[in-house]
């Protein structure tokens, strides 16, 4: 075909040709078609002459639905390929920066806070807490009915006391059976039930494990008496030498209870040794055997679902070979048959050398169980080193080697007297002989010691509780203390509970949970209680203090609330500001963080202390936060003139740009554990200040 034009563009538009303008239509096609319906058919052959420069000077711009061919054409040209270089590369560097970023926040972060230091453990006494089955006994179901009452707290671990089947001689601290539950507080199946109901509402469980003795009921006892198999060996027997219808132990040693830790059995015809009453035998632990059996014990309740275990009376788990006596704390008595357990110094009874390779063992044991995230397993020694700080601090293990996660502090219940003074001496005597990085923990009762109401006064619950909860670490609440019961007086307890031996003088702080005024405080639905009520029931109980908007509970939710919901509460340094006959004075602070509290707390009478004088650059002003009298919060006070009456106690708010643990005149008064800086600007925690 031949086509012959001298200029394209007007040829195409006399021919009806259409300039390709993408999608838009040419209505001047539409009419020119239109008009030449009519005409005759246009000739098939035509001759087009092209003028290769005008071809040329046409550009072909990118239109909508352009094919694939056209799209490549320009996708080469400079201006795209350039452009899409630009941008691959800075999505490259941003994904680069990004990485970088995570690794850089995650590794200057912070350990977070484990289970065991977030929350305060509440320590649950299972007879005396709430009674499920109307037998007057506390009992597993009976926590669990009260789970929410330890949520209401907010408090997210529970420590339970003994709970296996015992004779009770001792109140369950003796074991006849390590794998079962006593009857008097319920079956397996409940346990198992609690432990999912526990877990269910977010919460962890702590449950004691003293491995140091058994019952004389045990199976081991009667089969290492009878001298079966390797039972032989699993306790510590010795001759005893007999003369005149009597037996003489082999030493001096004394029981904890008083008089000779030595007992003649009839069946062995031998001796057997006891730390604690004569119905609990020691175990031998430097037989490998008996290290396994504790061991399995270990692993059969982690494996029902546990989270943590305090072992008590570690310190007893060996004794010295050689069987010298101990020597007396009199040295005019020697020679003298010695009864009480303070009269000897226990250089052969107690803290003996491979004590702590048996508790770096349960240790391993436990670590096992602690492979899976978020199941950390706890470890805590509950042992009482009144005289010996140094001998307690040995249970945080090393820096190479990890022991107890911490040993249970009771220095705030040991103390002799109460002042601002004793209290300060009690708490820097921790902090100063703590391992560093390890994590401290406070208490204030425990089923062992008279309740703060009886101990040292009713008045000072609310301050106690203040400090308990504003202190560093991990405070441990005995039940009931949240509401200030006291002891029950020692005349009501029964003949039978008389009975029992040495650990009657402990039952009066044992009496049941009050929890309502109704008859026997809500414990038991039954008609008495395994021991009485307090008769203060009616107006100390959770119920009613529930509603009461300045009641020893209110303040102690408050407290819990404060040490939850702030960073320097929860993981801030600890410096300690003023002490004296009346008042501790200390602050909590975090780097980064320009907001600290101050603690003013009266331990004896009512007093005036002038801070300001005290902290340089302390602002003249700071907001009262929580007051154990609750009218008080919100209040401006003067830092120059801080007053507290007797038990009054204070968390004062303020800012300040100058935190006092970077001022000279306090190094040395300043403590931290798990170190974290606070950064405004990414709102992040991180750890090289």
């Amino acid at each position: 075909v031949e086509v012959e034009a001298r200029s394209l563009p007007m040829e195409l538009s006399e021919k009806g040709g259409v300039e390709n303008n993408g999608f838009v239509q040419n209505e001047a096609f539409e009419e020119r078609e239109a008009d030449t319906s009519s005409e005759e058919e246009m000739p098939k052959t035509c001759s087009v002459d092209v003028d290769p420069v005008a071809v040329e000077e046409t550009v072909l711009k990118p239109y909508a639905g352009m094919p694939k061919e056209v799209l490549l054409q320009f996708s080469s040209q400079a201006r795209y390929r350039v452009t899409r270089e630009i941008l691959f590369w800075l999505i490259i560097a941003g994904s680069v920066a990004l990485v970088c970023a995570t690794i850089a926040i995650i590794a200057l972060s912070p350990k977070c806070l484990d289970w065991w230091q977030a929350s305060p453990i509440y320590q649950i006494y299972p007879r005396s807490f709430k009674d499920s089955n109307m037998d007057g006994n506390g009992d597993l179901k009976g926590i669990q009915e009260k789970l929410d009452h330890i949520t209401y707290l907010n408090i997210k671990t529970v420590w339970i006391t003994s709970f296996f089947k015992s004779p009770l001689k001792d109140l369950g601290y003796g074991a006849e059976d390590f794998y079962d539950i006593d009857p008097i507080f319920g079956s397996m199946k409940d346990f198992e039930n609690l432990i999912a109901a526990i877990h269910d509402k977010g919460l962890k469980v702590i449950m004691d494990l003293i491995p140091n003795h058994t019952s004389d009921k045990h199976r081991w006892f009667q089969l290492s008496r009878n001298r079966t198999g390797k039972y032989t060996d699993y306790y510590v027997w010795q001759d005893c030498r007999q003369a005149a219808g009597s037996v003489i132990p082999p030493n001096n040693w004394v029981s904890v209870f008083g008089n000779s830790s030595w007992q003649f059995d009839d069946v062995r015809n031998q001796c057997y040794f006891h730390q604690f009453g004569k119905e609990q035998p020691d175990l031998n632990f430097r037989s490998l055997a008996v290290q396994q059996e504790i061991q399995d014990i270990i692993k059969f309740w982690l494996g029902k679902g546990v989270d943590g275990f305090s072992f008590g009376a570690a310190k007893f788990l060996l004794e010295a070979t050689h069987l010298r006596d101990e020597p007396p704390v009199n040295k005019s008595q020697n020679g003298v048959i010695i009864t009480a357990y303070s009269q000897l110094y226990h250089d052969y009874t107690t803290t003996q050398v491979g004590l702590h390779d048996i508790i770096r063992g349960f240790r391993h044991t436990m670590n096992q169980f602690s492979r899976e995230p978020g199941r950390y397993r706890f470890m805590g020694t509950d042992d009482d080193e009144k005289e010996d700080i140094e001998a307690t601090m040995m249970y945080y293990g090393t820096s190479f080697i990890q022991e107890a996660d911490f040993p249970f502090n009771f220095n705030l219940i040991n103390m002799k007297n109460l002042s601002g003074n004793s209290i300060f001496e009690a708490v820097d005597l921790w902090m100063k002989n703590m391992p560093a990085g390890k994590w401290p923990n406070w208490a204030v009762g425990s089923p062992n010691a008279a309740r703060i109401s009886t101990r040292i006064g009713k008045e000072y619950v609310n301050v106690m509780n203040m400090l308990l909860l504003t202190l560093p670490g991990t405070p441990v609440t005995y039940y009931g203390e949240e509401i200030g019961m006291e002891n029950i007086v020692s005349e009501n307890v029964s003949e039978e509970h008389a009975n029992s031996g040495p650990v009657v003088a402990t039952l009066p702080e044992k009496s049941p949970m009050q929890w309502d005024g109704e008859v026997n405080a809500g414990f038991t639905e039954g008609n008495s209680s395994w021991l009485p009520v307090n008769s203060n029931y009616q107006s100390v109980n959770v119920e009613i203090q529930s509603t009461w908007s300045n009641s020893t509970l209110s303040l102690y939710r408050a407290l819990t609330l404060l040490r939850n919901n702030e960073l320097p509460m929860n993981r801030g340094w600890m410096c300690h500001i003023w002490n004296d006959t009346d008042v501790f004075v200390f602050v909590r602070e975090l780097d980064g963080l320009d907001r600290v509290f101050m603690m003013v707390l009266n331990f004896g009478q009512e007093s005036t202390v002038d801070l300001k004088a005290i902290v340089p650059n302390l602002p003249s002003e700071a907001v009262i936060r929580l007051s154990t009298h609750f009218s008080n919060a919100g209040e401006v006070v003067n830092t120059k003139l801080i007053k507290t009456k007797m038990g009054e106690g204070l968390v004062l708010e303020y800012e300040t740009a100058t935190p006092v643990h970077t001022m000279e005149a306090f190094q040395g008064k300043c403590f931290v554990a798990e170190k974290a800086c606070y950064s405004k600007a990414l709102d992040l925690l991180y750890v090289n200040c």
